[in-house]
């Protein structure tokens, strides 16, 4: 008799132990119910809502003339007056927009290509070669991931007065040569895309360092160039700091910091108001080209960024 109970009871104790208590059950099916498709899709519906909302505002205010734009609602058309408003806005004070939309191109564009290179080469090279210190080095690179851009805006300001540089084109183009987080980016694509068996090979076969970064190395991190090119594109687009600490010529201004200066007179000057809107409106225009132009570059490379 002894030995039946000793045999069946840790039988019992695991059936118990294996089956999930009230609670437990409750927290796996709230689990289930938080993950499910209809939820997710939701939250998903919802965050694009709240993005898409602004940029729609704009949409119905460029339309607007100035009268039905404080005596309609936000989200309704009035007369149709687009053309009119960009016209406006593009020959307003002697074209002054287009140079401001022209400077703005110069300092994202040549800007962002000359870091996204400085970046793909240096983590490149933080990937494929060995020397002294380099993990410490590497170290430093990512503290400055770390360090808010507008908290250094004054000493660049006063690096840049040293040089001779303020309120020039390089005043904004040089700093921006300066990307710790795509250097950090560019030696993951590198650790990802380059085998280091192809820069052996070619090795082997005669190729200097510097032709087979350029010839071998710099094509199969497109993707990975591409990724960096957007994000510094993106910040340097935007970039309205810098621009108003380095610059005091309005014709070296980029398309935001010249908005601003239109919207600052705005209550005194109230017609100003469809030229901030409309001229708002056409400056997202490039980042969303950049974006649908170039995403099947900025996925791939984000995807494989994810993975490594």
């Amino acid at each position: 008799m002894s030995t039946l109970t000793h045999g069946t009871t840790p039988t019992s104790q695991s059936d118990t132990a294996a089956r999930p208590g009230p609670a437990e059950s409750r927290r796996r099916t709230s689990a289930h119910l938080l993950l499910s498709p209809g939820v997710v899709n939701g939250i998903l519906l919802v965050a694009a809502f709240y993005t898409l909302m602004p940029v729609s505002w704009l949409l119905f205010a460029a339309t607007k003339n100035h009268r039905d734009l404080f005596a309609t609602s936000g989200f309704s058309f009035g007369d149709f007056n687009l053309f009119a408003n960009l016209q406006r806005v593009l020959t307003f004070n002697d074209g002054i927009y287009l140079r401001w939309f022209g400077n703005s191109v110069l300092y994202s564009v040549v800007g962002s290509a000359a870091s996204t290179l400085l970046c793909v080469a240096t983590g490149y090279a933080f990937d494929k070669y060995a020397f002294r210190g380099k993990e410490k080095l590497f170290g430093v690179v990512l503290g400055g991931v770390l360090v808010p851009t507008t908290v250094i805006q004054l000493p660049m300001y006063l690096l840049a007065s040293k040089a001779g540089i303020v309120n020039t084109y390089w005043a904004l183009l040089l700093p921006a040569l300066v990307n710790p987080f795509g250097v950090y980016l560019a030696r993951v694509f590198s650790e990802g895309y380059v085998p280091n068996e192809v820069l052996e090979a070619a090795r082997v076969d005669g190729a200097g360092e510097l032709r087979l970064f350029a010839r071998i190395s710099l094509p199969m991190l497109a993707p990975g160039f591409m990724t960096i090119f957007l994000f510094s594109f993106t910040a340097s687009w935007n970039n309205f700091f810098g621009a108003l600490v380095m610059l005091n010529d309005d014709s070296l201004y980029p398309v935001n910091l010249g908005l601003f200066m239109w919207n600052s007179v705005t209550q005194q000057q109230p017609e100003y108001y469809s030229l901030v809107i409309t001229g708002s409106l056409v400056a997202v225009v490039p980042l969303i080209v950049a974006f649908v132009c170039l995403q099947r570059f900025w996925r791939s490379g984000l995807t494989a960024g994810a993975v490594k």
